[in-house]
């Protein structure tokens, strides 16, 4: 399932609602982005899947504070890239 590598963003499942309140259920996924995010201590780039709002906090406040932030564990998400 796709999901956010910071955030654990993954689908919703809500109802489509007509004008004669019939009801179909329909999914909402998140804004998910395959992002590179340069890592300083290692040099390199790391490709992550983000949603945009993840990508956002982390321009503004870096990768390992997002990650110390969600309580994920940095070491582990940059040594599985």
């Amino acid at each position: 399932m796709r999901a956010c590598d910071i955030t654990g963003k993954t689908v919703h499942l809500a109802n489509n609602v007509s004008h004669a309140q019939n009801r179909t259920r329909k999914r909402q996924l998140p804004n998910l982005q395959e992002k590179r995010v340069w890592v300083p201590e290692q040099s390199r780039f790391v490709r992550l899947t983000l949603s945009t709002r993840a990508i956002r906090t982390i321009n503004k406040i870096g990768l390992r504070a997002v990650c110390q932030q969600f309580g994920v564990d940095y070491d582990a998400l940059l040594k599985n890239r």
